[in-house]
């Protein structure tokens, strides 16, 4: 099976024979990382080629022309958010990106959508709407068979996910991080953990993501092209009482002959249902391990992220 420079967390294939083999290389490569590296995940190449090619054309759009999306009280959930706007929990300086938000589209007169806005859509590139939508439910359908081995892992049946996610509050950020000079700081993007159940990133092979292990060491990320990099959010933590660990990570500048080179991402921030209420799983409580944290709704949870990292105002 081959290896990164991580020499220790495998990239796993998710064209298997085997269920309960996949689900026991994922849930180690999780419980030791907080992250996973999946390959032959299945999603359609050319809808992916065609979704970068779109988030390039808009993030290259005026300034003037990306700031009519930015939505007052919105909390960045959908729409555009400026460049320097988040910042990582805990951090003193603004993370050097700008990003996009898809989220889910609900059915007419749906009891959620008080906390899950509709989407909005830029004008200025054709297809855009489409091909976000089209985009949204292959994550959704990849996240399915992840999230059942993640079940398959803990115990559970490998179904059990499958109505806590049901019209969950998920989202597409497509991220640019624009170049930054040859002397800039070295971080793009803050140390943090994610706030949602898991997280599947294309986009890692620019590098710069890294992730700090067990020994307090930044271990850089880099997947092979077009395979996703997933890790742990803290809400899947919570959920595992820490068993399965929301692991830090951060995005630093490349070498200095790449500070010239924009950086695109496209994370997938898989999430609950609002109204499931996240309470530690009775298998993931033991006398070394007692519960760390009180039952708090999806919600709730997220609510409370929000405001931490500057998106929502108290």
């Amino acid at each position: 099976m081959p290896h990164t420079i991580l020499d220790a967390m495998p990239v796993l294939s998710l064209d298997y024979s085997q269920p309960a083999d996949f689900a026991q290389d994922f849930g180690q490569s999780f419980q030791r990382f907080g992250f996973a590296m999946v390959r032959d995940h299945g999603m359609d190449s050319a809808l992916v080629a065609d979704a970068w090619a779109k988030a390039k054309a808009f993030f290259a759009l005026p300034e003037a022309a990306k700031r009519a999306y930015l939505i007052p009280g919105g909390g960045g959930q959908r729409g555009y958010t400026a460049y320097g706007t988040e910042i990582a929990k805990g951090a003193s300086e603004n993370d050097l990106k700008e990003f996009w938000h898809v989220g889910r589209d609900l059915p007419p007169g749906s009891p959620l959508a008080a906390t899950m806005p509709p989407n909005v859509w830029p004008q200025e590139i054709a297809g855009f709407r489409e091909t976000f939508t089209r985009l949204f439910a292959e994550f959704d359908r990849v996240g399915a068979r992840l999230l059942s081995a993640i079940a398959l892992y803990l115990g559970l049946a490998p179904d059990w996910f499958v109505d806590p996610v049901r019209d969950g509050n998920s989202i597409i950020r497509l991220l640019h991080y624009p170049p930054v000079s040859a002397d800039a700081p070295g971080v793009r993007a803050g140390a943090h953990e994610d706030i949602n159940l898991i997280t599947m990133l294309l986009g890692a092979e620019e590098g710069g993501l890294e992730l700090l292990d067990r020994s307090g060491n930044w271990l850089p990320v880099t997947p092979p092209e077009g395979a996703l990099v997933i890790n742990v959010g803290d809400m899947l933590q919570r959920l595992t009482n820490h068993v399965l660990p929301s692991t830090s990570h951060r995005v630093v500048n490349p070498p200095p002959e790449r500070r010239g080179v924009s950086r695109y991402s496209m994370p997938y921030f898989l999430h609950l249902r609002p109204d499931f209420m996240i309470e530690a799983l009775p298998q993931c409580v033991t006398p070394d391990n007692p519960v760390r944290q009180p039952p708090i709704s999806a919600h709730d949870y997220l609510h409370e992220r929000l405001v931490e990292i500057g998106l929502v105002k108290k």
